[in-house]
Order: C-alpha cells, then structure tokens, then sequence
C-alpha cells in the first residue's frame, strides 16, 4: 500500500526541517489532536497512540541530511515506512511530502487506508504550522 501526501510549503530552510524531524520528541507537536499516549523509548524509537487505536512504535530507519527522514515500525507484524521527503525551495523555505509504504492483505488495508491517510494528512498539514 501506498500513500503519499501532497507537497507542503514549509517556512524554514531544509536544513531546519530536518533538524526538527530528527529529534523525535518534536513529532508529539505534529500529532492529531486524538492522541492518547506518546514516548520516547531511546533516541530513534517513540510510542504513540490516537484514541481507540493500538499503540504504533516507530523507529528511524534511515535519515539522508536535510533531504530525507525515513521512519519504520518496530515491529515486523506490520512491515511499513513513513518518509520526510524534504527538498529546499530557498534559504527560508522548504517542501515536504509524506510516503506511507506498507505490506498489508488486502482486508488490512482496506480496513487502514482512510485512518493513515487522515493521519499523514494532519502531520502534512501541522508541519506547515512550525
């Protein structure tokens, strides 16, 4: 499965962006007002959960400086990827598009697709606000 949200216009440098995606702490800022629970467990893996929803963890998988901030799930019984796809417009502003990459049956995805599109939507959008 994958989703992919629209280009955002960010006004901070890539540099910036970048910088704020990798101190994980930062994403609680970025979450839906829904959310139940968030932790740091070390310092490339955090919890969360919105409500009625189980807890996700997510660890860093990979980060490419001031272009690319790669999360994954911690665990392998929903392999799936959320990117930062960060390009630098000038030295005061950026674009970020979000990638949800995930191996799902197709019941699993049917029954996710709306929820992460919401979710990745609602990240989107609260990156603009920073």
């Amino acid at each position: 499965m994958h989703i992919e949200t629209p280009k955002k216009t960010v006004e901070k440098s890539n540099e910036a962006v970048y910088t704020f995606l990798t101190d994980l702490k930062n994403f609680e800022q970025l979450m839906p007002e829904s959310i139940d629970k968030f932790e740091i467990i070390d310092e490339d893996t955090f919890l969360f959960a919105l409500k009625g929803m189980p807890q996700i963890v997510l660890k860093r998988k990979e980060q490419v400086p001031f272009e690319r901030v790669v999360l994954g799930a911690a665990s392998e019984k929903l392999p799936f990827t959320l990117s930062a796809h960060i390009t630098s417009i000038d030295d005061n502003t950026s674009e970020v598009m979000l990638n949800f990459e995930g191996e799902f049956n197709a019941m699993m995805a049917m029954m996710i697709k709306n929820p992460i599109t919401n979710f990745m939507g609602t990240l989107s959008e609260n990156l603009t606000k920073l």
